[in-house]
């Protein structure tokens, strides 16, 4: 990853601006072109060192609840599972994980009675027993920042 590439991930993550040309703003920071600030963060999508761009709103603070969920489903229903837990608008992240618990999942929704309906729903899709789904909800919020600190060292360093 050269330093141009670095200077981009770190001015994504720190300081984007909520304007109507965000990008235009940043290559402008970066004293690069638009053109080529889309040409190399389109390369780190594909290439996976960017896997997502978007918005952290702190649904709590908008009224909403979440939890941390999770299934314990046989190896050959784990496409089918993922499927049907990946159709709710409400679900923002799923994880496979070798484990007895092996689909790991967030729901953020209007309220705590429609978690309870989406994790019913996924139940009884999957004909599970109770037993096999984990409904975390949060009773302690630890918020770490995910921010990646982009080294400017050399990589053999």
């Amino acid at each position: 990853m050269d330093q141009c590439n670095r200077r981009i991930l770190q001015a994504l993550q720190d300081d984007f601006p909520l304007e109507a040309n965000p990008y235009d703003i940043v290559a402008d920071r970066l004293h690069i072109s638009k053109e080529e600030l889309w040409e190399r963060v389109q390369d780190m999508l594909d290439e996976g060192v960017i896997r997502r761009m978007g918005a952290s709103i702190d649904s709590r603070k908008i009224g909403f609840c979440s939890t941390l969920a999770a299934v314990s489903v046989e190896p050959e229903q784990i496409d089918r599972a993922a499927e049907i837990i990946g159709a709710f608008h409400e679900v923002t992240h799923s994880y496979l994980r070798n484990d007895h618990f092996n689909i790991w999942f967030t729901i953020i929704a209007v309220d705590e009675k429609r978690i309870e309906e989406i994790l019913d729903q996924i139940r009884d899709s999957l004909s599970l027993e109770k037993s096999k789904v984990l409904d975390l909800p949060v009773k302690r919020l630890f918020k770490l920042d995910a921010r990646f600190e982009v080294s400017t060292q050399s990589e053999s360093s």
